[in-house]
């Protein structure tokens, strides 16, 4: 049974990677999907599992048990994240909007943990938290047994659950799509881009998170606004950085200028269901394909883009400040902190904090 099991995931894997992987395409306000794939297949996702981790959080702040500056420590559990990480040390601190900017910008999985706690109480507290959330929003095919996205047995998406989702942050959180659009964030000390590449590049790019590990291939949720129309994109196992952005640019630019008359994201009627995990580990992971993603970029190491719709940045990107509060921790990490000297970052205090603007 478990040969044929994993003869038939290898087989999916084969097919998703030679056809592409899941996509969907659709308006935020009427709800239209306008291009679908392989909707319904069950796929990793990745770093876009952050997505819903925002979302528990902003329903935490609209039911009053935090705010945006609730102090969120480190613990040594949430240190202990594998990369990518900001190496914080247990005990030091910063505020859930320091965090939640760092989190979506450069998914750093030691942050997205601390914050997990500072909300739920707990990893798996919040986790459960995840997938209550999850239900009652319709996300029928999905499943979190983490907060970030790293690899883990039962989690599991679609990209018409993700859909769902980014449709529920736009409509439910509008007030919060700037931590979506940021271009990136400074410390004081350094500086980190999105990894989002349309953002400042695609007209009207405004979010909205990118997730990459070896079993789900490049995956990018996106959204454009432009005359008023609004429109999210999801691309799933792309086998780079750039493929993922050109698709993804591909798919907005035809939302945008196009009027689809298909079904609507809660009518499409489901089809194409895997119960087992589409892994397309071997086809991402291996020699070659590395060294296809090496030959895509150009001679300062830069992710070469094919899109005739992604234009280059012709200015330095915006950073916004997220950092340790002053001083680096709490009460309670004071003793962890004092070992590393006062204010391992700069505060925000010392640092400009541009607001995101959309680009249009």
């Amino acid at each position: 049974m478990g040969v044929a099991v994993a003869l038939v995931s290898a087989f999916l894997a084969t097919a998703a990677m030679a056809e592409g992987g899941p996509r969907l395409l659709v308006d935020v306000n009427s709800l239209k999907v306008i291009e679908h794939r392989d909707a319904f297949r069950k796929w990793y996702p990745a770093s876009l599992t952050k997505l819903m981790t925002a979302y528990t959080v902003f329903r935490a702040i609209k039911a009053g048990e935090i705010t945006l500056e609730t102090p969120v420590v480190m613990s040594k559990t949430a240190a202990a994240e594998p990369p990518s990480k900001m190496y914080f040390k247990p005990g030091q601190a910063l505020t859930l909007d320091s965090a939640l900017k760092i989190m979506l910008v450069k998914s750093a999985n030691d942050v997205t943990v601390a914050i997990a706690e500072a909300v739920g109480g707990s990893k798996q507290a919040f986790v459960n938290r995840m997938n209550a959330e999850a239900a009652r929003i319709g996300m029928t095919s999905t499943h979190f047994v983490n907060p970030h996205g790293l690899p883990g047995k039962g989690q599991y998406t679609t990209a018409r659950d993700l859909a769902v989702l980014a449709v529920m942050l736009k409509r439910e959180f509008p007030q919060y799509a700037p931590y979506f659009a940021l271009e990136g964030f400074t410390t004081g000390k350094k500086q980190y881009p999105n990894f989002n590449m349309l953002i400042g590049r695609f007209d009207g790019a405004d979010g909205m998170k990118t997730g990459f590990i070896c079993a789900s291939g490049f995956n990018q949720v996106s959204s454009a606004t432009r005359n008023g129309r609004s429109v999210i994109s999801v691309v799933l196992g792309e086998e780079s950085l750039g493929a993922r952005a050109d698709e993804s640019a591909r798919m907005l630019q035809k939302g945008l200028t196009e009027r689809g008359g298909g079904p609507t994201l809660t009518g499409l009627v489901p089809y194409g269901e895997t119960a087992e995990v589409t892994d397309i580990s071997q086809e991402i992971c291996n020699k070659h394909a590395a060294k296809v993603r090496s030959e895509g970029r150009d001679e300062a190491g830069r992710q070469k883009l094919l899109s005739p719709f992604i234009t280059e940045m012709n200015r330095p990107p915006r950073f916004v400040f997220a950092g340790l509060i002053s001083g680096g921790a709490t009460k309670a990490g004071a003793s962890e902190q004092a070992s590393v000297g006062d204010g391992g970052e700069a505060t925000a205090a010392n640092i400009p904090i541009p607001v995101p603007r959309p680009t249009f």
